[in-house]
């Protein structure tokens, strides 16, 4: 690990928690930590590293809020986003375990109303393929549902899965998807009789020790401040931006957490289910059910590149590839502004948990790399330039081409007031366009950050410039218009999909004017 001048951090050591017969170097693990923070404008990060059932590592960098300058320590809560769904799959194990459901159960036994576009998926929809992203519908199709912060409650969006049109045949091709999650958050409610949060919380945060860590923003204690704001870049300055922790995505991400108590969590999977008490959370048999590849995955170029990735798969609410001849087990979470990794090599008993405020999700993998380089006496890199360099060209090359091409056969635009009215889409619901002080304006009824105004490109074309830029979301709104020059239906598609988080799904859109 190339670390130069900046192995001379012992001053820093100062309250962190570590197992002094690990065989890890704080100082280097510490070091690898400062230079990613560094490289990639990262205010505050929390990482801890677990090996052989102990702590190793566990400590806070920076400040929880660019303006309050308050530190990250060990116990700063962040959202753990969809590092969540692993929490969602040991639910469903533990009442396997109870004898209450199986893997194989049908979805519709336990959520009757429970449909899907295609009856065939509807019929014999599993919970194995709830977990396990082989629904047949698209990336994060649907989660306008649930992001930014609607006002959705969770019969809406069941009601709403029956109108979104698969991607791909069921059971054939790996697509994330977080709705399917939320679904399997509701059948824990629905066979446990208590809330997915409740469970959560009760029978599972509680028995492992993690205090502090809560199945939503609004559930921590209202005398903890202890908790991380995200920060977003822009324009080269880091933008603070707070979301509410992913709390609508309930069990595809909601959970808040800190690398202290996460790695308490780590230790129990990595002890086949078994809890620091003795007590077991989840059986082994079920684990192995949680880390057996349900679905394949195509290999990356750069992922065999750095280690010679044969294979990549996704489990029940985790994915799974190998590493450098491991079986390497994790999960990546992400917000606006706030992201998080979770990486296992059950075979060492090697576990890192990775959280911060910024979402450059590659200042995350930098350090978890470093660590596992070490632990696992691998090959010497400077994995935070490496990723430093492939991230930021990355960044340039989107941006560059972020912005709407110019129309060369550019055609006027109908007077706004053809353009107005309330559009609908049967799983998202209303859409409103109107003029105001002479300008088009677009609401997302069910999505207050979902505010903004449309500005022409060409003919029936517009770009929707949404009130909040950090949102970077920027959207094409085309119409089509009858005979009589009335809206007859309108699709959208972000500007640029290299930039934008596929979350904001408008592509899956089908708006029409409402009757």
């Amino acid at each position: 690990m190339k670390l130069k001048s900046i192995l001379l951090v012992s001053a820093a050591l100062a309250g962190m928690h570590f197992n002094a017969d690990a065989k890890l170097n704080e100082q280097k693990i510490t070091a690898a930590i400062e230079q990613s923070m560094a490289r990639f404008d990262v205010p505050g990060m929390a990482v801890a590293v677990v090996e052989d059932g102990k702590v190793a590592y566990a400590k806070g960098f920076g400040v929880r809020h660019l303006d309050t300058k308050e530190p990250v320590n060990a116990d700063t809560l962040f959202g753990i986003a969809s590092n969540t769904k692993a929490f969602t799959s040991a639910a469903l194990a533990m009442l396997v375990d109870e004898g209450k459901l199986s893997w194989d159960d049908k979805v519709i036994d336990h959520i009757p109303e429970f449909r899907l576009y295609d009856p065939y998926a509807t019929r014999e929809m599993t919970i194995r393929d709830l977990l396990s992203h082989r629904s047949g519908l698209g990336l994060g199709q649907g989660d306008l549902m649930i992001w930014p912060d609607t006002d959705k409650s969770i019969t809406d969006i069941l009601a709403g899965l029956q109108h979104l049109k698969p991607q791909s045949s069921f059971r054939s091709t790996y697509a994330y998807n977080n709705l399917m999650f939320v679904t399997a958050g509701e059948v824990v409610a629905r066979v446990s009789g208590m809330s997915w949060q409740d469970f959560v919380e009760q029978n599972m945060l509680q028995p492992l020790g993690m205090e502090k860590s809560r199945a939503g923003f609004s559930r921590i204690d209202k005398d903890n401040k202890n908790f991380a704001t995200g920060n977003i870049p822009l324009n080269g300055k880091l933008h603070p931006f707070f979301v509410n922790y992913l709390e609508d995505f309930r069990g595809a991400g909601a959970i808040a957490s800190n690398v202290n108590e996460m790695s308490l969590w780590l230790n129990t999977q990595l002890n086949g289910g078994v809890m620091a008490n003795g007590e077991t959370l989840f059986s082994e048999k079920q684990q192995q059910q949680m880390w057996l590849p349900h679905i394949n995955r195509a290999v990356s170029k750069s992922a065999f590149e750095a280690s010679r990735q044969q294979f990549s798969g996704y489990g029940l609410g985790w994915s799974i590839n190998d590493y450098h001849g491991y079986k390497r087990v994790g999960h990546g979470g992400g917000i606006l502004g706030m992201v998080s990794q979770v990486s296992l090599i059950p075979e060492k008993k090697l576990g890192v948990v990775v959280l911060s405020n910024q979402q450059a999700f590659a200042a995350l993998s930098a350090v978890t790399e470093e660590i596992f380089e070490q632990a696992l006496e691998l090959e010497d890199k400077d994995y935070v330039e490496m990723f430093a360099e492939r991230h930021f060209k990355g960044k340039e090359k989107a941006y560059a081409n972020a912005k709407p091409a110019l129309v060369e056969d550019y055609q006027s635009a109908l007077p706004n007031i053809y353009y107005t009215g309330t559009l609908h889409d049967n799983w998202y619901g209303d859409v409103v366009i109107e003029e105001l002080d002479g300008a088009l304006r677009i609401d997302f009824t069910h999505t207050k950050r979902l505010k903004g105004q449309l500005v022409h490109h060409s003919g029936n074309t517009f770009v929707v410039k949404w009130d909040e830029p950090l949102l970077e979301a920027d959207a094409f709104i085309e119409f089509t218009l009858n005979s009589e020059n009335k809206v007859e239906k309108a699709k959208m598609h972000a500007v640029s999909t290299a930039v934008t988080d596929f979350s904001f799904d408008f592509r899956n859109l089908d708006l029409r004017p409402k009757k």
